[in-house]
């Protein structure tokens, strides 16, 4: 706007210097000096020097606007094919674009893989939903028809393994209720001053019947640290860990320990079971992923424990991470903030 003004301005200013200076004399020869009489003439060459400096305003201003109307229009052509249902909708780029232009295209390409992104972790979580209570439903379906069809005589053990399988599935619908909250900031939570350490010893007596089963030895190093934070969601964020370990680190031996690092306490819970390379790592928070898809599932995983760590870990405003790799084995840290 500062230009087009200042040029407008001196095509009026430069334009009537010249008229009254040169043309003038060359227009009216025999007119008086400092003859201060309006002719037609003048008004003539006033209207001629405006309409010359709108034109110009308006063709300095087309060209500015160029850059700024291509970049919007391109943003809302990739919009409307994003309402369409189309997320791989991009916005373009010209050259020599204004930064304020650059930074809106930049962005909404930004916002459109995210949410392609998540358009694309939606279907396959639908499909890896569906696939992970398929297993059990047909289990369930199979051994009900065997009753009714009297191939299976009913027995408490029998009757047992359907209600293990129930509870298989319940879990499952827990865990995605669990992450569906999280991921929507909406996971209600209940602060109470705890003690870490007392929360990692009551987590560890929950399931220590199991990882013995397995062949696992476990040793502590629990260092009291005080927090706040939800008591039962953070066992069952301790007990995911730990149950990790039971189902993919047998007849290896875990150390769990609580500390202080910095401003958060910490739980720590390192295995020497096979660990996971350094691609299995960087996949080790995504829902329903496996090192072993196979292996996995044989052991009951639903691949969402690690996830649902994270989520519990992020609700109370900390972390959770995996540890450098020392040698065999996997080692995961819930990174807590210190808030008494």
């Amino acid at each position: 706007m500062i230009g087009l003004t200042l040029l407008a301005c001196a095509v009026v200013y430069f334009g009537l210097l010249a008229y009254f200076f040169f043309i003038y004399d060359w227009l009216y020869p025999d007119a008086p000096p400092y003859d201060d009489s309006w002719r037609l003439g003048d008004a003539v060459m006033l209207g001629l020097l405006l309409g010359i400096a709108i034109l110009a305003a308006l063709l300095f201003g087309w060209r500015l606007a160029r850059p700024m109307i291509v970049p919007l229009k391109s943003v809302a052509a990739a919009a409307r094919r994003l309402a369409e249902g189309d997320f791989s909708a991009r916005a373009d780029l010209p050259p020599r674009t204004f930064k304020e232009a650059g930074d809106l295209v930049a962005d909404f390409n930004q916002m459109a893989e995210r949410l392609q992104r998540a358009e694309a972790e939606l279907s396959y979580s639908n499909s890896a939903i569906a696939h992970e209570l398929r297993t059990p439903l047909t289990i369930l379906r199979g051994r009900l028809q065997g009753l009714l069809d009297g191939v299976f005589e009913p027995s408490p053990e029998l009757y047992g393994r359907l209600i293990e399988h129930v509870d298989d599935l319940s879990g499952i619908v827990e865990e995605l209720r669990t992450l569906a909250l999280g991921n929507a900031g909406q996971l209600d939570l209940q602060y109470a001053r705890l003690d870490l350490a007392q929360e990692a010893e009551a987590a560890l007596g929950g399931i220590d019947h199991q990882l013995a089963a397995a062949g696992i030895t476990v040793s502590r190093s629990l260092a009291s640290v005080a927090i706040r934070g939800d008591r039962a969601r953070l066992r069952q964020a301790m007990i995911a860990v730990l149950d990790n370990c039971r189902r993919y680190a047998p007849q290896a031996s875990v150390h769990v320990e609580t500390a202080v690092t910095g401003d958060f306490a910490v739980f720590r819970c390192i295995d020497t079971g096979p660990g996971l390379s350094a691609e299995s790592r960087t996949h080790a928070f995504e829902r329903f992923w496996r090192a072993d898809d196979s292996r996995g599932r044989s052991l009951g995983g639903s691949g969402l424990g690690l996830p649902i760590v994270r989520t519990i870990a992020r609700a109370h405003g900390g972390e959770a991470l995996l540890l450098p790799p020392d040698g065999p084995g996997l080692g995961v840290e819930i990174r807590l903030p210190r808030q008494i």
